[in-house]
């Protein structure tokens, strides 16, 4: 894997990575519902969920958004040289736009909006996360995702 300074990554503020395609499973969606207890019929009843306006099983918005640390994964970010751990911090905006349904391919588009250093070191990373559904226009997801790099 190829690696990068602090400085060299604030110089891609601006530039998108995109990951590769992931299909969003049904046994996705259930361990994710075992995981946090959201049982909702639209996420884990085929047969209910087909007589909805989605026509079949959904995966949860929060599933769509857990997928960002993976997805980022699956792109040609170098890592940040002497990175010790990355944070998440929180998120300044998140919209859920799109169902995703279950047997979907997703993929997240990933644009860096800043970087600054925040303390010696510790460097706040703003990230707009956009999970693309293959075949819609319109994204699952855009969200502005805040993460703390420890250098």
């Amino acid at each position: 894997m190829s690696t990068i300074t602090i400085q060299e990554l604030a110089e891609t503020i601006g530039t998108e990575r995109v990951s590769d395609w992931v299909e969003v499973t049904q046994e996705m969606i259930d361990t994710f519902a075992d995981a946090t207890g959201d049982h909702q019929f639209i996420h884990v009843d085929p047969e209910r969920a087909k007589m909805t306006p989605f026509g079949g099983t959904i995966a949860h918005g929060f599933l769509t958004l857990s997928l960002m640390p993976m997805l980022s994964a699956r792109t040609e970010q170098p890592q940040v040289e002497g990175l010790k751990m990355g944070v998440n911090y929180g998120g300044n905006k998140c919209r859920f736009l799109t169902p995703v349904r279950s047997g979907s391919r997703v993929r997240g588009r990933f644009k860096l909006l800043s970087l600054d250093e925040k303390r010696p070191g510790q460097w706040q990373q703003t990230t707009e996360y956009t999970l693309e559904i293959e075949g819609s226009e319109k994204p699952a997801l855009i969200a502005e995702w805040v993460a703390i790099l420890f250098v």
